[in-house]
């Protein structure tokens, strides 16, 4: 059997400092009411805020500086990450942009494709959405079917992407689509993505609702959609390599173990200084669980730094991250005298339950479902 290890990540002094600096400037956010803390920090769509995140350098951290970036490490950037979502500020706007995509166009993407769209994503003024789920596919990416078809100058795309956050507020998506034929000796060949502007001719947004009303998710549908060469991603056929790197940086950051930590961090309040023995016995349990969450975390982290490709690393997070943030809603439910109320806003502690209980079973789809990642960590550890 195969094995691999979490080497510990050390923080580098500079990575300290950035912390007390992003501290101090979501204290002064606050104070200026640039921002109200938010439960779901990055789900929350603030573009005044982004655009202010950009000014401050904390967008593109770990790019070059002759794109806008700052030639920053890593763990410096996980660093700036951690507090934004621990200080509940509003990142949703620009996180998909300088999460992944960014970075797939920074080592992948044609020089006016970086030219163009880095500076932009630095700025906090472009943003991004997640163009790889379709409809009947599930978490299986391989199963795609939308085409993207050789014309003159470049592509033509015709499709369906589903459960695609934020379209109808975006500026691109990068779209996974064949650009050959499936094969069943190798479903993974023939593959292709492609960054594609959200205004352009032949696209329709459609919006999926969720169960307490707010509009997240999408529908995209792609009618003989131009996509011009030096838009695609990467070589003709690579699309798959392209998104199993991508997803490392999807499944690996702290944003997948700690969208309910606001909820945990209420239980503890309510606790109180000297909680009960069924109280302590479950907040420590989890407190534990968040720890060696954030340890593989950012050993991940320091991967990356390194030019790694931690891929079973990356699925293993996420599925425990999974696992940890849908028990969050069950803990506070056993130990809260409260009933849940569903509130599309952030609203009291009712409201914040509510939205988590009704919100966590859809952790488990997003960056692919549990199955399909177990499937991923078993192959990677050599036992299928």
């Amino acid at each position: 059997m195969q094995e691999f290890t979490f080497a510990p990540a050390v923080m580098p002094p500079a990575a300290e400092a950035l912390r007390t600096e992003v501290r101090d400037f979501l204290a002064d956010a606050r104070a200026r009411g640039l921002f109200t803390p938010r439960r779901h920090s990055w789900s929350s769509f603030d573009p005044a805020f982004s655009a202010e995140c950009g000014r401050r350098g904390f967008i593109g951290m770990t790019w070059p500086k002759a794109f806008g970036g700052g030639g920053r490490s890593a763990l410096e950037r996980y660093v700036m990450t951690e507090e934004m979502l621990a200080g509940g500020a509003p990142v949703g706007a620009h996180w998909v942009a300088d999460r992944q995509s960014g970075h797939q166009i920074l080592h992948h993407g044609s020089e006016r494709a970086k030219a163009l769209i880095l500076p932009q994503i630095c700025a906090g003024t472009c943003f991004f959405g997640i163009g790889m789920s379709e409809p009947d596919s599930g978490s299986d990416l391989a199963a795609a079917r939308t085409r993207a078809v050789r014309v003159d100058g470049g592509w033509s795309i015709t499709g369906r992407k589903v459960w695609t956050s934020n379209a109808h507020r975006a500026h691109y998506l990068i779209v996974l689509a064949r650009t050959e034929q499936r094969s069943d000796a190798n479903r993974h060949a023939g593959l292709s993505q492609f960054i594609v502007p959200l205004d352009a001719e032949g696209i329709e947004v459609r919006p999926i609702y969720n169960l307490y009303g707010g509009h997240d998710f999408n529908e995209v549908v792609f009618d003989g959609v131009f996509a011009p060469d030096d838009m695609m991603i990467g070589e003709e056929g690579s699309g798959w390599t392209m998104v199993t790197g991508e997803l490392s940086f999807e499944r690996s950051g702290p944003d997948r173990f700690l969208s309910t930590v606001q909820l945990l961090l209420e239980v503890i309040d309510a606790s109180g200084p000297e909680p009960d023995r069924a109280a302590a016995i479950d907040i420590g349990r989890k407190v534990a669980e968040l720890a060696a969450l954030r340890r593989m975390s950012t050993s991940i982290a320091g991967m990356l730094d390194r030019d790694l490709r931690p891929i079973t690393e990356a699925a293993l997070v996420k599925d425990l991250g999974t696992a940890f943030e849908q028990s969050i809603p069950e803990v506070a439910r056993r130990l809260l005298a409260i009933e849940p109320r569903i509130d599309r806003e952030d609203g009291d502690l009712a409201a914040l339950l509510g939205h988590t209980v009704v919100a966590a079973p859809a952790f488990t789809i997003r960056g692919g479902t549990r199955e399909i990642l177990r499937g991923m960590i078993a192959r990677g550890l050599g036992l299928r």
